[in-house]
């Protein structure tokens, strides 16, 4: 495993993190605790010691997952987690932003994941209105001074490229920027990872594997029919015109020899701004297979494949 500096934290974090949205059910499975013991076991075997969560992964439910897995090694793992939304049922969330329901959130995400201290606490896809809350930000700052959040960061919207954030981090007190970067969404290249990079902001890469489809796993045609899988609530007409796409990456541009999903994961590694990547996985198989494209990535001179 390879590790970098998550920008002005100082932390130094595994290039290979581990994403766990999967774990609130979302994604066509539902997990055991031993699967998760399973899982993060052979993740820390690897090295991989950066662990990325949320408030709604189910109701604090991933958070309890993880919690219980890493009993006994927290000290092992460097854990993120969010706030600003109630898990109501599967792909159904109430926003929550004043002040003292943040601090409620972070309670039970606290008691969920059996620690006293959050290692990065992120606003999670809020609106620009809902950021602009001096009050929000006054109060985090007294849980960093109090010690239950080490550092706070912002986890950007899908939805937009959301550079007003990002340029306010440093005012804010965050330390880190995550959002949706991979080889079909290169958008934050343009002006959000430049300003990460102007401010020493961390940068954690999520959707690396855009949502499995730059895994190599899925061929033109297939169709995500579960009800509990995310994938079937989008528009399948896009995903299919996306794994066409994928395809022609697998034959232009992905080295004999080098297993597409690992590809992948180094791709969006090899961007100067780039920390962290973290995919999500169902199996230990796949934490193997993802821990693999640190050998493909210098910890900090990435190689360039464009």
């Amino acid at each position: 495993m390879r590790y970098r500096r998550l920008g002005k934290t100082g932390l130094h974090v595994s290039v290979i993190g581990l994403g766990t949205w999967q774990f609130g059910g979302e994604w066509g499975k539902q997990f055991t605790q031993s699967e998760v013991d399973q899982m993060l076991g052979r993740a820390q075997e690897l090295g991989i010691n950066f662990t990325d969560t949320a408030e709604c992964y189910g109701d604090h439910l991933s958070e309890q997952l993880i919690g219980r897995a890493i009993r006994g090694q927290r000290d092992k793992w460097i854990i993120a987690t969010k706030f600003g939304h109630q898990f109501i049922r599967n792909f159904e969330r109430a926003e929550r932003w004043a002040p003292e329901e943040v601090l409620a959130q972070l309670e039970a995400s606290l008691k969920a994941l059996g620690t006293e201290t959050i290692d990065l606490y992120q606003f999670h896809s809020g609106s620009d209105q809902v950021f602009n809350q001096d009050a929000l930000w006054t109060m985090l700052d007294k849980q960093v001074k109090a010690g239950k959040v080490r550092f706070l960061g912002i986890s950007i919207s899908s939805k937009s490229e959301n550079l007003y954030q990002v340029q306010q981090a440093s005012q804010v007190g965050a330390s880190v920027i995550q959002l949706v970067y991979n080889r079909l969404e290169r958008g934050p290249e343009q002006r959000v990872l430049p300003a990460c990079q102007e401010q020493d902001l961390g940068v954690l890469a999520r959707v690396p594997l855009a949502s499995g489809l730059l895994s190599g796993k899925y061929q033109p045609g297939t169709q995500f029919t579960q009800a509990d899988d995310v994938r079937s609530q989008q528009d399948q007409a896009e995903l299919q015109r996306r794994l066409q796409w994928v395809q022609e990456i697998a034959r232009q541009e992905v080295p004999p020899g080098v297993p597409m999903a690992a590809w992948a994961l180094a791709w969006c590694l090899r961007h100067p701004a780039v920390t962290c990547v973290i995919p999500g996985c169902k199996t230990v198989e796949q934490i193997e297979m993802n821990a693999r494209a640190a050998d493909l990535v210098s910890a900090d001179h990435p190689q360039a494949w464009d």
